[in-house]
């Protein structure tokens, strides 16, 4: 019976895998949108009019939906590099924070260089993100440990050290929220879309998903991190290092994420405010996941994520919902999702210690 059982398994996950199953979980999810407001509220049509239509009503809540996806495809992006190479990227959370911050530090710090000053910024607060996640891929690679876990402790530490810092020795006294000192005017991105938060920082996260995709699919190095995912015994065979493909995609995919929480701060909230990010690095691991770990689909996956948030953000301003409505459809996304990879990641690291 167990056997029977397994073998139905196998026949079931292919079908999820696929781009039909993704479809499948996200019409599950958005009727969970519909039982959700027939439960909870008193006026279920207004609720789902919101929810559906207010992010497309007016130019702010559309620019400020597209906003939230910029940092979500970063994101995405970094654990999709990560699970391309058979590595597994829980830090998010840490790594856009800390990266967030360093960058803010640095660009109050390097203002007198101008765009240079900008661009180093950006640089070594995405670089620290990266040796965020390197540090646990470097523990994989020399003690052959778990980088889930190494991974997820590292960021919760980091998330606690930052916290710390900015209610603490970086914290502007000037302003009534705990966050630090505003990033020099000339260091903030432009606008688009007014009065909405969308700022040009979408278009360099596009230039990064373009970026990826050539790396993986056009580069002699992309071409061995695949492999190496794919089946590392193979890969050795064939002459890679595939002690390199353990640190070097775990390092790029903390990069992204502090990619993400650097232009954040350019083109959104020009400080470093007090857990600013709080749930960035899950939603991206999410985008990952429904993205199936390829550049191109973290796009309209980062869209779908940004739309369920802005869509419970309509309905609570014009209904009686509550914000949390979000929070519960994504879980269904992220649960149904997650389930299965891990599920496979665990099978391929069985076969392939």
């Amino acid at each position: 019976m167990l056997e029977n059982r397994n073998q139905t398994n196998r026949k079931l996950l292919p079908s999820l895998r696929s781009s039909g199953g993704i479809l499948l979980i996200v019409l599950i999810a958005l009727c969970g949108v519909l039982v959700l407001s027939l439960l909870l509220s008193k006026t279920p049509a207004r609720t789902l009019r919101y929810f559906f239509l207010g992010p497309l009503q007016n130019t702010y809540y559309f620019g400020n939906m597209l906003n939230s996806a910029t940092p979500l495809i970063f994101g995405g992006l970094g654990v999709s590099l990560a699970m391309r190479s058979g590595n597994f990227n829980l830090g998010g959370e840490g790594q856009i924070y800390g990266g967030a911050l360093v960058t803010t530090l640095f660009a109050i710090y390097l203002a007198p260089l101008g765009v240079l000053g900008a661009i180093m910024a950006l640089f070594i607060g995405a670089s620290f993100a990266g040796a965020l996640a390197g540090l646990s891929g470097f523990l994989r690679m020399k003690w052959n440990t778990s980088e889930l876990i190494t991974s997820f402790l590292i960021s919760n530490a980091v998330v606690l050290v930052m916290n710390y810092l900015i209610s603490g020795p970086f914290m502007d006294p000037s302003t009534s929220l705990i966050a630090t000192r505003k990033i020099p005017d000339s260091f903030r991105l432009s606008a688009l879309l007014p009065p909405s938060s969308l700022s040009t920082a979408l278009f360099f996260a596009l230039v990064a998903v373009v970026a990826v995709h050539a790396y993986l699919y056009k580069t002699k190095s992309g071409y061995e991190l695949r492999m190496t995912g794919l089946n590392s015994r193979f890969a050795k065979y064939g002459g890679i290092n595939t002690r390199k493909f353990i640190v070097l995609p775990m390092f790029l995919s903390g990069f992204l994420y502090g990619l993400g929480g650097g232009f954040a701060i350019y083109g959104t909230y020009f400080s470093a405010i007090k857990e600013f990010s709080a749930g960035m690095g899950w939603n991206g691991l999410a985008v990952a996941l429904i993205a199936k770990s390829k550049p191109s689909a973290v796009i309209p996956a980062a869209l779908f994520f940004a739309y369920i948030e802005a869509g419970a953000r309509s309905a609570m301003l014009h209904s009686d919902v509550t914000f949390e409505i979000a929070a519960i459809v994504q879980s269904i996304v992220f649960f149904l999702i997650s389930s299965e990879v891990l599920l496979t990641l665990f099978e391929k690291k069985r076969r392939n210690p």
